[in-house]
């Protein structure tokens, strides 16, 4: 009986070291941290940001939070609107020049012609499909506006109608990405299977997860791929001449308790990915190898979204009001940096 006892003794002392074994991460740090973490006066959830200029931009989340930038995103103001709901959540804001869109829920949407020195509010039909989670702004009087379960409308007359651009909504959505030819591509809410939608066409086309992985998000690559992110930390890019082709699922940092959330291209070659636990993965090679930022590892967040307004632009969004800046003197530093 003693044998047995020591036996599940050195079992269990074993099974203790692989487990603190799989939780070590070997991949290689980062040599120059280019994040800067940005002082915001709120803790409220932040879910989007968008710029009129360089300078000028601002940053939207829920309870009715706005708030502004005129040098480039290192120091915010709060801006109070006169709303009749206290409490609004707003999910997205895009601008085109001084044209500039906010929609949120319950179902809002705002526009501003003046950079947002004055808001209108403009009504939406108590018949819209789902709340509004996304807009784009394309041109003068014209966006375009998803919705949390497919539905996509334009409007080229400052919102005064609105056209639905597909006949039937996907169904609820946990996160849907646009390209820069107006795809869009939408992860359904458990994540069980995808859809993706081309302009001129009548419906979604729905596409199962190629593993027994639960897909967490899914965006459009610069040079025409799709990437996908799944649970238990996996990446997986298209094939580049076929988006129904997925190439080998890659561990960038291999089984991590985190989970990745998000993933943004700098550059064609340039990768960032954010993940829970303040985690940023970074690859300089199209996603072959990776690296980690391991000087924002005590921020207190989950990074959740990552955008690029440019090379030289770019932010993270943290929950709790956590943001950080890219600061492109950093990196432009430790690339003329002798080897």
């Amino acid at each position: 009986m003693s044998s047995i006892f020591r036996n599940w003794q050195r079992f269990l002392a074993l099974f203790v070291v692989l487990l603190m074994c799989v939780g070590c991460s070997k991949v290689v740090s980062i040599s120059d941290n280019p994040w800067e973490v940005v002082t915001v006066p709120t803790e409220a959830k932040l879910l989007d940001i968008a710029f009129s200029d360089k300078s000028h931009g601002y940053l939207v989340g829920s309870q009715s939070t706005l708030l502004e930038t005129k040098d480039g995103g290192k120091n915010w103001q709060p801006i109070k609107l006169e709303l009749d709901e206290p409490n609004y959540r707003f999910n997205g804001v895009s601008f085109n020049g001084e044209e500039g869109w906010i929609v949120g829920e319950p179902s809002l949407t705002l526009h501003t012609t003046d950079g947002g020195s004055s808001w209108s509010n403009i009504p939406l039909s108590a018949k819209l499909p789902g709340s509004p989670i996304s807009i784009v702004a394309l041109g003068e009087n014209t966006a375009e506006m998803v919705t949390d379960v497919g539905a996509i409308y334009k409007t080229t007359d400052g919102g005064k109608n609105w056209k639905a651009q597909v006949e039937q909504a996907v169904g609820v959505v946990r996160n849907m990405e646009r390209s820069a030819d107006g795809e869009y591509i939408a992860v359904s809410a458990k994540g069980n299977f995808y859809s993706v939608w081309r302009p001129g066409q009548e419906a979604w086309e729905p596409h199962n997860r190629n593993s027994s992985r639960r897909v967490e998000n899914m965006g459009f690559a610069q040079n025409g791929q799709m990437w996908m992110l799944a649970r238990g930390g996996q990446v997986q890019f298209s094939t580049p001449n076929n988006l129904e082709e997925w190439q080998e699922p890659q561990y960038p940092e291999f089984s991590t308790s985190w989970g990745l959330l998000d993933l943004a291209y700098r550059t064609p070659d340039e990768i960032w990915i954010s993940g829970g636990s303040a985690n940023l993965l970074r690859s300089t090679d199209g996603g072959k190898t990776w690296e980690k930022d391991r000087d924002v590892e005590n921020v207190p967040a989950n990074f959740y979204r990552i955008v690029f307004l440019s090379p030289e632009q770019g932010f993270v969004i943290g929950d709790r009001g956590v943001l950080l800046r890219y600061d492109p003197t950093v990196a432009a530093t430790a690339t003329s940096e002798p080897a």
